[in-house]
């Protein structure tokens, strides 16, 4: 009965010392940001977007241990805190390196689990409101932090 206990014990260990499996991510953007993306922003920052936003939902959902198998996001809108290279190639008035604004982004998301049922949702968004903050930022750098927010809130949800 002894064996049997510690085996029961040890196999619990080594289950809650595996990570999770991991999650399958997918990012979209909407048809509005698209278009935006499209007449204005560039549509070479639709990769950078749906990349950072695919990493850090599968990295914060892998380390919290959340069980879902597949994540469907999409970002709804997103503003940059600097221009982007289309911007700055088709206005001529904006400087890439002193031109700053207050950036964000808006993302929602739906998780399913192993079997294709929906577990969770988030409709999540958040956008820099002073200017000071955003001296130091890089293109994207407010809309990674939202990205970032809004993985966590998501795991936590989750939870």
């Amino acid at each position: 009965m002894r064996i049997a206990t510690l085996a029961a014990s040890a196999f619990a260990a080594i289950l809650l010392a595996m990570p999770a499996a991991a999650v399958t991510v997918e990012a979209r953007v909407s048809p509005e940001f698209q278009r935006k993306l499209d007449d204005d922003i560039g549509v070479r920052e639709t990769r950078v977007l749906t990349d950072a936003l695919t990493n850090k939902v599968r990295s914060i959902f892998v380390s919290r241990g959340i069980h879902a198998q597949r994540v469907v996001v999409t970002i709804e809108d997103a503003k940059p805190n600097r221009p982007t290279f289309e911007q700055v190639s088709s206005k001529p008035g904006l400087d890439g390196m002193r031109s700053i604004s207050l950036g964000g982004a808006r993302v929602t998301g739906v998780a399913y689990d192993a079997a294709g049922k929906e577990i969770g949702t988030l409709d999540y968004g958040w956008y820099e409101s002073d200017l000071s903050n955003t001296v130091g930022s890089t293109t994207w750098t407010d809309a990674r932090t939202a990205f970032d927010r809004f993985s966590r809130r998501f795991a936590d949800k989750l939870s």
